[in-house]
């Protein structure tokens, strides 16, 4: 559990609740469902206008590194880096394949299974950076669905604040409807501008953060495996994870 997003969620929450209830405010003049539609729909329409639907699926599931944030394996895989050089050096490339049998992560079993084939370092070290960029662009490509939410949402805020407008325009001779039509107006701004600043773009940084601490561990790991394919000692090895360390 990543207690900062959960706590950090809590604090947006109770400090507009509080703030409102300290104004003498009532929480229901917040709860607009027509300001609500048209802000969220609004913004999951233009999203999905401008995004491929696997992209926008792919965004929307990694919203769950948020609540959970993935396992960081880096220290796992320094220790499991040194007994793979140590092995390999005194056994053979072969000797690897049942750390590739028994790998969970696809990136590590690659990296195994290049090295067990006797793959030119060199090339072995393209074919690792290749994958992690592409990994790096169809991630980066997800997280800007919700890059792209805290773009539109504030500008769709205030089409709903329009929109809240006319209707108060075209009751103006019945007043009872006057008062509905302007809480629909303000709270659609509250809305667009509320989500993108509050929940949209946060949640898009901390996922690029998430993303990028991920993308240094593969770059470790592709790193590793070309000192190996080379048939460097383990002191080199692990000097060059002393390299990434600082």
């Amino acid at each position: 559990m990543d207690w900062a997003s959960l706590i950090g969620l809590i604090l947006v929450v109770g400090g507009i609740v509080f703030g409102q209830a300290i104004e003498g405010g009532s929480i229901s003049s917040l709860l607009q469902p027509a300001a609500f539609v048209i802000v969220v729909i609004g913004t999951i329409g233009a999203v999905l206008l401008q995004s491929r639907m696997p992209t926008f699926i792919r965004g929307v599931r990694m919203l769950k590194w948020i609540a959970s944030m993935p396992l960081d394996t880096s220290k796992k895989n320094v220790q499991d880096a040194m007994i793979w050089s140590v092995v390999a050096r005194r056994e053979g490339f072969l000797s690897l394949e049942k750390y590739m049998e028994s790998s969970k992560d696809p990136f590590i079993g690659k990296g195994l299974r290049l090295v067990i084939d006797g793959i030119d370092p060199a090339r072995l070290k393209e074919i690792l950076d290749i994958d992690i960029s592409f990994y790096e662009m169809e991630q980066r490509q997800a997280i800007k669905v919700w890059d792209a939410a805290g773009g539109y949402s504030p500008t769709i805020g205030i089409l709903g604040a329009v929109l809240g407008l006319i209707h108060v325009m075209e009751n103006l001779t019945d007043p009872s409807k006057l008062g509905s039509g302007i809480a629909v107006a303000f709270v659609a701004t509250i809305y667009g501008v509320g989500l993108a600043n509050l929940f949209f773009l946060p949640v898009a940084n901390k996922l690029k953060e998430i993303l990028g601490r991920e993308v240094v561990r593969r770059e470790m790991l592709a790193d590793i495996f070309y000192s190996i394919a080379q048939g460097d000692s383990p002191r080199i090895v692990e000097e060059r994870l002393l390299n990434h360390k600082q």
